[in-house]
């Protein structure tokens, strides 16, 4: 006979309860078009009710929306890890966690930076938006500027338009096929290097090197 005590669950806290729902449902979009994934079937993957689902984020568009803005979104842990050092190594640095980042989540962020299945409407695009505007954000919080500083809204835009380079590129790895990693690398990297150091003193009506 076994004299084995059985397990114990352990009750997960209301924030472990809904991160476990967003991963397995970011798992679940990633794996498979929006339409084909259902509530119950986010439900059943993280071993809930699906009433809990609508508790924490409420309808299946609000919950994709939120893996959307998460997906694409840079947090500040990004800009915590970087070294001090010269602007190369520290772009090297940011580079390599962002690709490090993107392989990890390879098919959740794809799916976040063209996220058709939901359709295209205002709130689509907002969410969009702000994900690209607060993860510019987070480069000029590098560089010790802010979208409040003089010209912040103007670098906050060249920052943005370097991400839908970003993005390109992701895909040219990571779909295509065309660019190795270590290429996107380097492509990134220079061009981070080169928009920090030479086109944004130009916005700022500075000469580089001034």
């Amino acid at each position: 006979m076994n004299t084995e005590p059985a397990p114990k669950w352990r009750r997960l806290e209301p924030d472990e309860r809904r991160e476990q729902i967003y991963a397995c449902a970011a798992r679940l979009f990633g794996e498979r078009p929006y339409s084909a994934v259902s509530t119950s079937d986010i439900a059943a993957a993280a071993g809930v009710a699906r009433g809990l689902i609508n508790h924490y984020f409420g309808t299946k568009r609000e919950l994709y929306l939120e893996i959307v803005r998460r997906a694409l979104t840079v947090p500040r842990l990004a800009i915590e890890i970087l070294p001090d050092g010269p602007l190369e190594l520290r772009a090297d640095v940011a580079i390599d966690w962002f690709l490090d980042m993107v392989r990890a989540q390879e098919k959740t962020w794809l799916a976040a930076i063209a996220p058709e299945g939901i359709g295209r409407d205002a709130e689509v695009d907002r969410i969009l938006e702000e994900a690209d505007r607060e993860s510019a954000d987070r480069v000029l919080e590098a560089v010790g500027l802010s979208r409040d500083s003089e010209h912040g809204e103007e670098l906050n835009a060249a920052v943005r338009a370097f991400a839908g380079m970003v993005k390109a590129a992701g895909r040219e790895w990571l779909v295509r096929g065309s660019l190795s990693r270590d290429q996107v690398h380097t492509l990134l990297s220079k061009s981070l290097v080169t928009l920090i150091g030479e086109v944004f003193p130009l916005i700022q009506g500075e000469a580089p090197g001034e």
